[in-house]
């Protein structure tokens, strides 16, 4: 296989340079803040199975760029609300590409920088979904 031009550690590195990273304390410390909307990019499987911040906002990871485009068909009304937007994934990689993404489209946001992975460990709060009736 060819050496890729571009890892995704370097461009992990590259996005978290340019765009702003939320401490996972100071997160939980701004969740109850109406200006604040968590939005949580990971699969509906990681939310079913690990659960989720209360309150956030499931965006799947492949419907970004097209939820916050309010040109777009598939446009969502929360993304045209004036509030601060703290994206989320399990590890902070892909909240890192997206967010870096996100600032490219001239859409403001920022990520939590090491994902939902410490978010119990720091005392955040989790709600899991409702188990679908068979």
């Amino acid at each position: 296989m060819a050496k890729l031009k571009t890892s995704v550690k370097e461009m992990v590195a590259t996005a978290r340079a340019r765009i702003e990273e939320i401490e996972t304390p100071d997160l939980i410390a701004m969740m109850d803040d109406p200006e604040v909307q968590i939005v949580d990019l990971r699969d509906v499987r990681e939310r079913q199975r690990l659960g989720y911040i209360p309150g956030s906002f499931h965006c799947p990871r492949g419907m970004l760029e097209f939820w916050v485009d309010p040109e777009s068909p598939y446009f969502k009304e929360v993304f045209a609300e004036d509030r601060k937007f703290v994206f989320h994934c399990a590890s902070g990689w892909r909240s890192a590409l997206s967010v870096a993404l996100l600032q490219d489209m001239g859409f403001e946001a920022a990520h939590l920088k090491e994902g939902f992975s410490t978010w119990e460990k720091h005392g955040g709060p989790v709600v899991f979904p409702e188990p679908r009736e068979r």
